[in-house]
């Protein structure tokens, strides 16, 4: 419906999806923490200062944004989004959740691929303010640490 893909567009995401690691995708299988036959969940690439380890929800196929989302998959983003909250909650330890998404460019949409964030949250992190601020490009390393606590604590959330 709204779209800014053009004909030559790399989608990051798909890449990711499609277990290809290249230079046209920051994600790696590593980051990989959830899929199942519609959505997958990685550890982002880039991330705000005090909410290190914030993950994405992403359709395993390609939907540009909002807009173009079937309604079954987004009841399906919206229910992995839940079960990956409260995981987040136990590994982490964190005290709240923030939920995010970018809709088309004017929107701060950057992969043209839809994406939920979900950020970790502590009492008094000035995440607000950290996110007007340049996000930090994690290593895969630093990823792996955040990746891991997620897998362990999955299993226990229903």
């Amino acid at each position: 419906m709204y779209n800014h893909t053009t004909a030559d567009y790399k989608c990051p995401i798909c890449l990711g999806n499609a277990g290809i690691e290249n230079e046209d995708t920051l994600l790696k299988q590593d980051d990989l923490i959830y899929k199942d036959d519609l959505v997958s969940v990685y550890i982002n690439s880039f991330w705000i200062d005090t909410a290190k380890g914030h993950i994405i929800v992403v359709p395993n196929e390609h939907y540009e944004n909002l807009y173009d989302l079937p309604i079954n998959v987004g009841y399906r983003i919206f229910e992995v989004s839940q079960r990956m909250a409260k995981t987040m909650k136990l590994a982490y330890k964190c005290d709240g959740i923030t939920t995010r998404q970018n809709n088309e460019p004017a929107g701060n949409q950057h992969a043209l691929h839809f994406h939920l964030h979900i950020f970790p949250r502590y009492v008094g992190d000035s995440f607000n303010i950290n996110l007007t601020k340049k996000s930090i490009l994690s290593e895969p390393k630093e990823r792996s640490e955040y990746s891991t606590k997620l897998k362990l604590e999955l299993p226990k959330v229903k």
